[in-house]
């Protein structure tokens, strides 16, 4: 089994890690932040820094919070590139720029290694399952061979096109996922303010075709004022900023990203960073004066 090394040790990153483990890969970690002693007590080993991983394995995972954590792993002092070997293959499973990713790419071949942007679609629970949907971009070659390693930590793992495509796809994801929690708020405001039961209207379209994936996921927390986070708020304007960013620079008008983007700030201003992005519906509750409950 190959040596890899993981940079990135939290939420998401450790149960990803633990399949791994499981699948008979020998790991190297590195966090500068988070604590991993389960992990190593599973038989995974410790890096001193970013460089020394990278001299010590043969393909590299980085699950960090953004772009610019990413590109300090990979490029800054006692980084990645520092390190690396000939033949070595970098996955970047953050959710991040489509740009930094070509800029990371570039870098890396350079030193005769290769970079696959993959970032992922899923929760802890998924992590934890191996249940992530995996969207990537890069060489095809780098990315069937890779794919199978892909596969023990996600159910679906699918090569969108070239470096950056992997987070152009997770971006269109999250525009969609944002904007059908908006979308769901307003419509349960509208049932509970007209003294309709959220709970019925819910039982009575989620066969329907307003029936979504993130209905399924989020209304029930909402209806219990659950918004133990399952995604931050913060993460949430982190990735729509790179869409607005990425939209902007190809001439792409957003504006209902726009939109949604003003009702997260609110939210942040509100305190409700920390908070699961199905806290988009305190932001309806405030205007209209009434929660939606069970």
């Amino acid at each position: 089994m190959s040596n890899i090394g993981f940079i990135g040790l939290g939420a998401m990153g450790k149960p990803m890690v633990k399949n791994l483990i499981k699948a008979g890969h020998k790991l190297v970690l590195y966090d500068k932040y988070a604590k991993f002693d389960e992990l190593l007590a599973l038989g995974a080993e410790a890096a001193a820094s970013c460089k020394e991983l990278a001299s010590r394995s043969e393909i590299i995972i980085t699950m960090l919070p953004s772009s610019p954590h990413v590109k300090e792993t990979i490029l800054g002092e006692n980084g990645v590139i520092e390190g690396i070997k000939k033949g070595t293959v970098v996955i970047d499973m953050s959710s991040g720029s489509p740009a930094v990713s070509e800029e990371l790419c570039a870098a890396l071949k350079a030193k005769k290694a290769a970079f696959l942007d993959a970032p992922v679609s899923g929760e802890e629970l998924n992590a934890i399952d191996g249940t992530l949907a995996i969207m990537a971009g890069g060489e095809k070659a780098v990315f069937d061979k890779m794919k199978p390693l892909l596969e023990k930590m996600g159910s679906s793992v699918i090569l969108t096109g070239d470096t950056g495509a992997g987070n152009v796809a997770k971006l269109a994801n999250q525009i969609i996922v944002a904007l059908n929690i908006a979308a769901i708020s307003e419509a349960f405001i509208l049932a509970a303010k007209a003294g309709v039961k959220p709970q019925l209207v819910f039982d009575a379209i989620k066969g329907g075709l307003a029936g979504s994936a993130v209905m399924n996921a989020k209304l029930p927390s909402i209806l219990e004022g659950n918004f133990k986070p399952g995604f931050r708020i913060e993460l949430q304007i982190k990735d729509l900023q790179n869409a607005l960013d990425a939209a902007h620079n190809l001439n792409v008008p957003l504006p209902l990203t726009a939109s949604i983007m003003e009702t997260l700030q609110a939210l942040k201003a509100d305190g409700f960073s920390a908070r699961d992005h199905s806290a988009i519906i305190r932001y309806y509750e405030k205007l209209a004066k009434i929660e939606v409950r069970k």
